[in-house]
């Protein structure tokens, strides 16, 4: 019988970690929370120090039991789970209710392979203080707005909505955005490009309109523009100088959870929670042909560019092998972390750099083999050299007008060998062709019309991008931050692009009249930071939610006595009783019920008053969601009926 219990987190992980640890160890799972706050009321007492009141969640008491069992005959327990705070906090929650009368200690490792493993498990340590408690206030002052806002909401709003401290302010960035995007107003302008080229030349050299007497080009209307082009074909052209220069791009820093939802995003497609979803499995273990189950990256909550002394030691020696000395950093590439990172994790890197995607490729799925791929790329471009492109400007003067051609090449590929960022590439220009001096024939005048754009609506990547530079919530939350937007219908997500609903925007309007310091930029990282230094031991748990307590009941107080209840009613009668109906917001979108509820309790579809398009069907068309979030339209007479649209077809 084992003598040792090792309490990890996931059950996945506990096959790996058992093949690793041997007969002596039992692994097993707690499968996330056992002991949190309750979920039906908000389970802290704000009059008593904040005192969070903690209990077995209901349907984990079965999985609570076991592990009481399984820890009754042994004679010490390790507990395992994940090396962030919320696994810290997970595992305290633990002790005193398995193992009041045993030896516990904490391990912690980045990596699910067997070096990290029995390392960790030979250098166990005791459970830190400061990091509980700074999960746990970080858990309380979540509860403590969103157990008092949401139930404002229902009262005054509608049922199934929420509110909540990061939630919130990410929505204000949509609404905003999408604010900007209705007001904005298009302005003309108009660009004027030349095609030159040099005498016993074949190459065309296309130059765009710079300067027009030495001053800046502003035009906005055809007529001036003509007016212009007439006046350049007139004039005759000449090199006034040619400047080129060296420029570097450096290698990009490793992947930290946002900066790797956003790549996987922009280069894969993958929304924030498939992304992670599949790192989780690439970190638990995989099983490799006959080799035991390993973990393939490191953990992958983290917001750390740091890189472990022996891992750098081994990228640096398969980048020479592979790529040659050119191509390897004299020192190693330094990368700072930003201000609040925790930096006793790590970046996220393979687990072993010398397993190659395409040596793994048919062990995995083809989603998991792309995120491996793209975590192998960047990690090994990290620490490689610079890229160095060949920089030409080319000025060219035609009377009062100055035009300009720019253009690049790649002198030596530097880390792009291994990894293409996403920055365009200049067109190529080779300096040797011109002179300063040369004269240049006219070709042809390229005048072109364009209007500014309105800024873009955020993407999944942009908003996580977004959310990270104002220091608002922490990446391992972005993925249930955007889930929560998205399934409380406040947001609608089109191929990863969102657009804020009426009712997220009715939501956001009314927090920011009521709650200004919750929707507070500013004061949301300004939380994140007290927080924060908790955990580093220069505040207190009580002080941090204290001083936030006070001001937040103050505006708590005036909402609940000051919000009117608001409907927003429509004109069709209810056809059971007569009183009006009013628009509501479910799961699936917008509906419409009687304002009578809940002595009347007739509701039905949101219709769009376009008749559906399957022949014979008397119904009309519906808008509604996906559980993913994306609009699409079906039948009113659904299940009868099962067409669907995923555009509202135009009415002739």
């Amino acid at each position: 019988m084992p003598k040792i219990l090792v309490i990890v987190e996931s059950p996945a992980k506990v096959k790996t970690i058992n093949k690793i640890l041997g007969p002596k160890f039992k692994v097993t799972a707690s499968m996330g929370h056992l002991i949190d706050l309750p979920k039906s009321t908000i389970g802290v007492d704000v009059d008593h120090d904040f005192e969070a009141k903690f209990i077995v969640v209901r349907d984990k008491q079965k999985t609570l039991a076991k592990l009481k069992k399984e820890a009754k005959d042994v004679e010490e327990i390790y507990i395992a789970t994940d090396p962030d705070r919320e696994g810290e906090a997970i595992g305290w929650n633990l002790i005193a209710h398995i193992a009041k009368d045993k030896k516990v200690s904490r391990v912690v490792f980045h990596e699910i392979t067997k070096d990290a493993v029995k390392k960790a498990f030979s250098q166990p340590r005791e459970f830190n203080r400061k990091l509980v408690d700074a999960q746990n206030a970080r858990r309380v002052l979540d509860r403590i707005v969103g157990y008092q806002i949401s139930p404002l909401l229902w009262k005054k709003v509608g049922s199934r909505l929420s509110a909540g401290r990061v939630q919130s302010v990410a929505l204000r960035l949509v609404v905003e955005r999408e604010e900007a995007i209705r007001v904005f107003v298009p302005q003309e302008y108009w660009q004027i490009a030349v095609d030159l080229q040099k005498k016993g030349l074949k190459d065309t050299l296309t130059a765009n309109l710079e300067k027009i007497d030495g001053g800046k080009v502003d035009l906005k209307a055809e007529q001036l523009t003509g007016s212009v082009v007439a006046q350049i074909k007139e004039s005759s052209f000449k090199i006034s100088a040619i400047n080129t220069r060296q420029v570097k791009r450096n290698a990009p820093a490793p992947f930290i959870t946002s900066t790797l939802q956003q790549e996987a995003f922009s280069k894969l497609g993958f929304n924030t929670s498939k992304t992670m979803m599949i790192a989780q499995q690439l970190y638990e273990g995989i099983e490799i042909g006959d080799e035991e189950p390993e973990g393939l990256i490191t953990y992958m909550r983290t917001d750390s560019v740091n890189i472990a002394a022996e891992a750098i030691e081994k990228v640096r020696g398969l980048i020479k092998k592979e790529h040659g000395k050119e191509y390897l950093p004299e020192e190693p590439n330094k990368f700072k972390s930003k201000k609040s990172a925790q930096e006793a994790h790590e970046a996220i890197r393979p687990s072993d750099v010398y397993r190659k995607p395409q040596d793994v490729k048919k062990y995995l799925s083809d989603e998991q083999f792309c995120l491996y791929d793209l975590i192998w790329k960047r990690f090994i471009s990290c620490q490689m050299m610079p890229a160095i492109f060949e920089q030409t400007k080319i000025e060219i003067m035609a009377g009062r007008f100055q035009f300009g051609a720019s253009g690049s090449i790649l002198a030596f590929s530097g880390y792009l060998a291994m990894y293409k960022d996403n920055e365009e590439q200049d067109i190529k220009l080779d300096p040797s062709l011109y002179a300063e001096g040369d004269g240049l024939n006219l070709l042809e005048v390229r005048p072109s019309q364009h209007f500014t754009k309105p800024p873009a609506r955020y993407s999944e990547a942009s908003l996580v991008k977004a959310l990270e530079e104002q220091g608002i919530g922490r990446p391992s939350t972005y993925a249930s931050i955007i889930y929560t937007l998205v399934y409380r219908n406040y947001v609608l997500r089109d191929r990863g692009y969102f657009t804020a609903t009426d009712l997220g925007i009715r939501i956001c309007n009314l927090l920011m009249e009521y709650f200004k310091k919750i929707m507070d930029i500013g004061f949301t990282a300004k939380m994140e930071e007290e927080l924060d230094s908790i955990e580093d031991g220069t505040n207190d748990y009580v002080k941090v939610l204290g001083d936030f307590w006070g001001p937040f009941k103050e505006e708590l107080d005036f909402a609940m006595a000051n919000i009117q209840k608001t409907e927003i009613t429509i004109e069709k009668p209810c056809p059971d009783c007569g009183k009006p109906m009013a628009v509501k917001w479910g799961r699936r979108g917008r509906f419409i019920s009687c304002t009578g509820f809940p002595d009347c309790k007739h509701a039905e579809s949101f219709t769009t008053g376009v008749k559906c398009l399957q022949e014979g069907c008397t119904g009309e068309l519906v808008e509604r969601r996906s559980h993913r979030g994306a609009t699409f339209y079906g039948c009113s007479r659904y299940p009868d009926c099962k067409f669907i649209a995923n555009k509202l077809p135009e009415v002739k």
